[in-house]
Formats: C-alpha cells, sequence, structure tokens
C-alpha cells in the first residue's frame, strides 16, 4: 500500500485529521524537534524563526506545540508587547537585538520586527518615512544575520476571512481565550483591506532569496501546525545524537535520617 492511502487513513471524510492520527503524528515530530534541539546546543548553532500573520491566524499555538517538549534554556519565545519609552527612541531593530540566540540557542519571535511595515503601519504608530527606511534596512539586517551564521526562518500564518470570524466570536465567548482579543484587534477588524495591502508590499521588499517568506494556510489549525513544525525541521540540518539508553543507578539508603513529620510542614487542601 503506498504512503499517501496509509497516510488517507488518518483522515476524516471531510477532509480533517482524525485525533488520533493527528496526536500520533504530532508526537513523532516533537520527539524529531528534541533530537533538532539537541543538535543545536551541540553545534552551536544559532537559530531564529519568526511567526507572523493575520490576529487569530493559530501563530501562538503552533509556538506552544513546538516548545511543549522542548528546554527552554534552548528555546526561547519573545512575545515583545507595547514598546518602552527608550525603545522607541531607538533604532527601530535595536529593540530586537537583546533578544537574538547566543551559540546553542533558538528564538521563536510571536511576532518580530515585521510589526513595523504591517501593525505599526497600518495604526499610525510609524510614518510612511521610517516604513520606507525599513524596506531599505531589513533586507540588509537580515542578511547580516544569515552572514553571522544564524538560521533564519520566517512564517506568515495565512486565515480566511470567514475562519478569522468564527476564531473571534470562539474568543469572546471563551473566558480562557478573551485575553487574546486586544484593543488593537479590534481596531484591525476595520482596516483588512489596509492590513492585506501593507503584507502584500512587505512580501514584495523582503522575500529576499536568502532568506524566504513561508506561508503557513492555517485555516485548519492541526493541519497548519504538523505542516509548520514538518518544514520548521527540514530547515535545519540536524543530526540524532539520542544518547544511550541510561540506567538509573540505585537510590542512597536511608539511613539514619528520617523525614520531618507533616505536622511540621504546610501542605495544600486536598480539594482533588
Amino acid at each position: 500500500m503506498s504512503d499517501h492511502k496509509k497516510r488517507k487513513k488518518g483522515y476524516k471524510k471531510n477532509g480533517k485529521l482524525e485525533r488520533e492520527y493527528y496526536e500520533t503524528e504530532l508526537r513523532r515530530l516533537q520527539v524529531e524537534l528534541v533530537k533538532m534541539q539537541e543538535w543545536i546546543k551541540h553545534k552551536g548553532l544559532k537559530v531564529v524563526v519568526l511567526f507572523e500573520g493575520r490576529d487569530a491566524a493559530g501563530k501562538g499555538g503552533t509556538i506552544k506545540r513546538i516548545t511543549e517538549c522542548l528546554n527552554p534554556r534552548v528555546c526561547n519565545v519573545v512575545a515583545k508587547g507595547k514598546p518602552t519609552e527608550r525603545e522607541e527612541k531607538q533604532w527601530y531593530f535595536q529593540r530586537y537585538v537583546p533578544h537574538l540566540p547566543a551559540e546553542g540557542e533558538m528564538v521563536l519571535f510571536d511576532r518580530s520586527w515585521y510589526n513595523c511595515p504591517v501593525v505599526d503601519r497600518v495604526m499610525g504608530f510609524v510614518t510612511e518615512e521610517e516604513v520606507k527606511e525599513f524596506f531599505i534596512a531589513c533586507p540588509q539586517f537580515e542578511t547580516m544575520l544569515i552572514r553571522a551564521n544564524t538560521y533564519l526562518v520566517k512564517y506568515w500564518f495565512s486565515v480566511s476571512d470567514e475562519e478569522q470570524e468564527r476564531r473571534f466570536k470562539d474568543r469572546m465567548e471563551d473566558p480562557t481565550k478573551r485575553w487574546k482579543i486586544s484593543p488593537i484587534d479590534m481596531k484591525s477588524r476595520r482596516k483588512w483591506v489596509e492590513y492585506s495591502k501593507a503584507k502584500d508590499e512587505m512580501f514584495e521588499k523582503t522575500d529576499i532569496p536568502e532568506c524566504p517568506w513561508w506561508v503557513v494556510e492555517a485555516d485548519d489549525k492541526k493541519k497548519a501546525r504538523l505542516n509548520c513544525i514538518s518544514h520548521l525541521l527540514s530547515q535545519i540540518p540536524y543530526e540524532d545524537i539520542t544518547p544511550e539508553q541510561i540506567e538509573l543507578p540505585p537510590r542512597q539508603d536511608y539511613g539514619d535520617y528520617k523525614r520531618p513529620p507533616h505536622s511540621q510542614q504546610n501542605f495544600i487542601p486536598h480539594i482533588y
């Protein structure tokens, strides 16, 4: 039986992934991510991954699945909020430079310096002159990172109008997701076309051969996560250096040691 037919067994009639198949594939890819992490640490690689896209496109969910099994000392997530007064006076890229990885590290940016030509531009936080300068400086900045032996991967999560609307409504109704909707998100709904035009120009000016944009079709979250992780693994050459199976040594005998009585310690209530 061909691989194609085998894979189809994991799909529902409507084309969605079966939950069991999705979780099995996610687990397999996460094991590969751990292998890649160990190689990054072993070889002293520097990896930067940018996640950009429409609001509610699924960037955060994908980042969570990538980092779920990774060591936070090796893989770090940067999600910057509103710039400080000092950052507003800096060169635009300067506020991101301190977060770049050292050797043996990978950094995932949940939005990045690309705020400038899209969100900041549409919302009027930067001038057209500043955007023009960004388009000149950005390819040079990224090329400089690559020359410094940094792997730089850029993802744009694309979502349809209808699916974004459905996800916004879901967030409004779910108290655990309501925090995800910001005042900027509300304003951006009235500027859909401006966002599209800004994104198109950004692609035109910054989709360079040394560091192209990769578009993730994200109407189906599960497929988007698996596709993105699979692609990321293909972008960083790595080898499996999984150590030999470890045997646990015998634990030290208690000897004359006695644990202090429970009455001398504070325990949380057993509510469950």
